[in-house]
């Protein structure tokens, strides 16, 4: 063999071997949303996922640069999804707490939230602490299942799990609950289909924030986000999504 087939086929594996990192730059990223929480991520009757978390994340990858590709996972299973490497980060109404904050890495806040809950119109209940001894539905996993169980017990049979909020809503309606607990925006929208429920909003219940959520210790992708998302704030993009949804002004939010 000659040499300049030898060299030749040297530049060969060394070019196999490199990798393409325009390639890796403009890899896809499996963004998981549980379009069971509308207005915030549903299915269209076309089985198109639309809602504030998706437009929201559509604009932060577009200003950061990201390829994005959104899968309709169950809330039960997101973090699995995640854990697991299944899919890139996660846009479902995640409210940023301590808890979460020891397993996984969130964005800066994207959404003010607050806890809401739904009675019947008869109810006289004014609060979290007027529901002892009522059955109470939250969604597994949920702010609303932690904070039911700190104030009830954990494993407190009146506190009863499901895997979204339509079915809650649902139990309720068909007079399975006296209650039901869950993010503000969520509870509000699906009450206003039901004339026989009304909402209370405790005064008590602490002012909370979504993030998006990636793998601990995903700095560059989370970095990117942050990016993104510090730019839809900026350019008035934020303000225009929260208008289409809630018919409101947007509320300022923290940086970080």
């Amino acid at each position: 063999m000659n040499i300049t087939k030898i060299v030749g086929l040297a530049l060969t594996s060394v070019a196999l071997c490199t990798p393409v990192i325009g390639s890796a730059q403009n890899k896809e990223l499996v963004v998981a949303s549980s379009a069971t929480y509308r207005p915030f991520a549903y299915e269209t009757p076309s089985k198109e996922i639309v809602g504030y978390d998706i437009d929201m994340i559509k604009a932060v990858a577009h200003k950061a640069g990201l390829q994005i590709k959104i899968v309709n996972t169950p809330w039960t299973g997101i973090f699995a999804a995640l854990n697991n490497g299944d899919v890139d980060l996660v846009i479902s109404g995640v409210t940023i707490n301590d808890k979460r904050k020891q397993s996984y890495d969130f964005t800066a806040p994207y959404f003010e939230a607050r806890q809401l809950i739904a009675v019947p119109s008869n109810s006289t209940a004014k609060g979290l602490k007027d529901l002892a001894g009522k059955k109470i539905g939250v969604v597994t996993g949920s702010t609303a299942d932690d904070m039911s169980s700190r104030e009830f017990g954990k494993t407190n049979p009146d506190i009863r799990r499901f895997e979204s909020t339509p079915v809650v809503i649902s139990e309720l309606v068909n007079n399975g609950l006296d209650a039901a607990m869950g993010d503000n925006g969520v509870i509000a929208f699906r009450v206003q289909e039901h004339k026989g429920l009304k909402t209370v909003a405790d005064a008590s219940f602490p002012k909370e924030y979504f993030g998006i959520v990636v793998k601990q210790g995903n700095k560059a992708l989370l970095d990117k986000l942050n990016a993104g998302l510090a730019a839809v704030k900026a350019d008035g993009s934020y303000a225009q999504i929260y208008k289409k949804w809630f018919q409101a002004e947007a509320p300022a939010l923290p940086a970080q």
